[in-house]
């Protein structure tokens, strides 16, 4: 550490605080050093001047920018937000008041992502945080004894994607998770956290935001139909027994608009639970538990809550007779099937589709990126289908083949293809994750997709910018297939939700020169629960050829397995 008058100390890492990318140093200098005066939280007000200040780029010279404070509790209520241009080079530095006073010290965050590239996509934009210097000192006497400090989970997941929209429903307590030792259950709604009023996930999410692993909240939630509600402490964990996926083993038929009639069956997994109870395709299941199910979203829903090992019941029609079933939920299989009966009977004839088929081209306003989707002629807005996200490798490639390539298959299997380019003919970055998910959403507007089966697919470096999509964007991915490709180095796996499942399809080479990273990686994500296949074929590095591209199909068409 160099000091302001030039002396360099040696510094030692005492502690680090996860949550806020954060890293207590200690030194030891002959004199005491001046401290700096925080500014109390509640002395924060937006349009406030705000200095950022840094020395990464010159030890001399320090890096100077003004703006304003304008924003409080931003990054689910840990940071303040600053509109002076932050980057690298303040990092680790103070943002500070007109007084001198240390407003907090800035930090790489972003709402999306936590890792060591989190918030490059806002260098220099205006849009900078710092988390408050009062809350470092709230945590100061921990991080001096070593503690390292770590996001605090309750162990749940809530029902439904969008945060801003749905209350907090648990959708899932986690075995052996905080909630489920504090006796919380699915259905519950939570309504305050320490005295907080909770209408939304989004507000439940800021609530946990700013505590650690090992505190103690104080919850309350409303239970059954009566409303019955309970106060319950919870006792914040930093890790828990990650999510195992339960599996009934079923794929639903897609009959167009859901009918509300109950969940048709597609197709029985071999060996399943399904299987195994003597389900067969083409019956209907109508109740799980005394439950209708009016439609496959719900059976999910329903399934997602529960554990493998679980016995359920089940209640179907074979023809116009009414069965009665229980089955032991299992684990999902890692293998693809060989082949696949028609997910849904022929439909009548519609009017023209009123969305452009072929090859589309996509613009995004805001993105100089190329994009093109192929929407097979044979588009009918009745069904769902698959979204295939083919990330290429940087620079030019041949659409006449591309489009040869995947006709027949998207026609065939309800698939549309998107491929969005990279801006720069040698690379993919980091900072283009967005502009894939405005892809994603574009041809979601415009076209009637399953969200169950939106993957995302590439090879080498496709495959990287695959991972980082997907693990960025939880809320639409549902897999990510990936050729000759390892984890990315620095960024952190996600982990494994109910209502939020990630499949991943690995393949690589025998004479692959990654393979050791490759493995590490799958393992890393196998631990954390996910639903993994691997294929390594001989050979050395390539593409995929028609037999192994029409595999990959296959396993699109399972991720919205039950």
């Amino acid at each position: 550490m160099t000091l302001h008058d030039g002396t360099r100390l040696p510094a030692k890492i005492i502690a680090r605080d996860r949550t806020r990318m954060l890293v207590l140093l200690k030194v030891e200098p002959k004199q005491p050093l001046p401290v700096g005066v925080a500014v109390p939280r509640s002395a924060l007000a937006v349009g406030q001047w705000a200095i950022a200040i840094g020395r990464s780029l010159s030890a001399k010279t320090p890096n100077v920018s003004v703006g304003i404070l304008s924003a409080l509790n931003r990054i689910w209520g840990k940071a303040v937000q600053t509109d002076a241009k932050v980057s690298y080079a303040n990092y680790g530095g103070p943002l500070i008041d007109i007084q001198g006073r240390i407003i907090g010290v800035l930090v790489p965050l972003s709402p999306t992502q936590q890792s060591a590239v989190a918030g490059t996509e806002w260098y220099d934009s205006g849009i900078g945080f710092a988390v408050p210097m009062s809350d470092i000192l709230a945590h100061l006497d921990m991080l001096k004894k070593g503690t390292e400090l770590k996001p605090g989970i309750m162990g749940i997941a809530l029902q439904g994607t969008d945060i801003y929209a749905l209350p907090a429903t648990i959708a899932a307590c986690l075995p052996r998770s905080p909630a489920r030792k504090a006796g919380l259950r699915p259905s519950d709604t939570i309504v305050a956290v320490d005295g907080v009023k909770i209408q939304r996930q989004a507000q439940l999410r800021h609530a946990l935001g700013p505590h650690v692993a090992g505190d103690t909240i104080h919850v309350v939630v409303v239970r059954g139909k009566e409303k019955k509600r309970l106060e319950v402490a919870v006792q914040l964990a930093a890790e828990v027994e990650p999510y195992v996926r339960p599996f009934m083993g079923i794929l639903p038929m897609r009959d167009g608009v859901d009918s509300g009639q109950g969940v048709g069956i597609r197709f029985v997994f071999p060996d399943s639970p399904a299987a195994a109870a003597a389900l067969r395709a083409r019956d209907r299941i109508v109740a799980v538990d005394k439950d209708s199910i009016p439609d496959a979203e719900t059976l999910r829903q329903k399934i997602a809550a529960r554990n493998p090992g679980d016995a359920v019941e089940v209640r179907f029609l074979r023809g116009a007779t009414p069965q009665s079933v229980h089955i032991t939920l299992g684990k999902e299989p890692a293998r693809i099937p060989d082949k696949l009966p028609a997910a849904h009977a022929a439909l009548p004839p519609a009017a023209a589709a009123p969305s452009a088929t072929g090859v589309v081209e996509i613009k995004i306003p805001e993105e100089a990126n190329k994009c093109i989707a192929y929407v097979p002629d044979n588009y009918d807005p009745r069904l769902r289908y698959s979204l295939l996200v083919w990330l290429p490798t940087p620079g030019p490639f041949d659409q006449k083949t591309l489009v040869e390539q995947w006709q027949t298959r998207c026609a065939k299997n309800d698939l549309i293809l998107l491929v969005p380019q990279a801006r720069d003919a040698k690379r993919w970055s980091v900072l283009e994750v967005d502009f894939v998910r405005k892809a994603i959403d574009d041809v979601r507007q415009h076209y009637s997709i399953d969200p169950a089966r939106v993957a995302l697919y590439g090879y080498q470096v496709g495959g990287a910018m695959a991972y980082l999509v997907a693990f960025a964007h939880r809320d639409v991915a549902r897999g990510v297939a990936v050729v000759d490709t390892s984890l990315p180095s620095r960024v952190a796996a996600p982990t494994a939700d109910p209502n939020q499942p990630l499949a991943i399809y690995s393949i690589r080479f025998e004479k692959s020169p990654g393979t050791a990273r490759i493995q590490t990686g799958l393992q890393h994500l196998e631990k954390r629960a996910f639903n993994v296949v691997r294929e390594t074929l001989s050979g050395p590095s390539r593409y995929l050829n028609a037999a192994e591209l029409t595999k990959l199909v296959y396993w699109i068409d399972t991720l919205d397995r039950i």
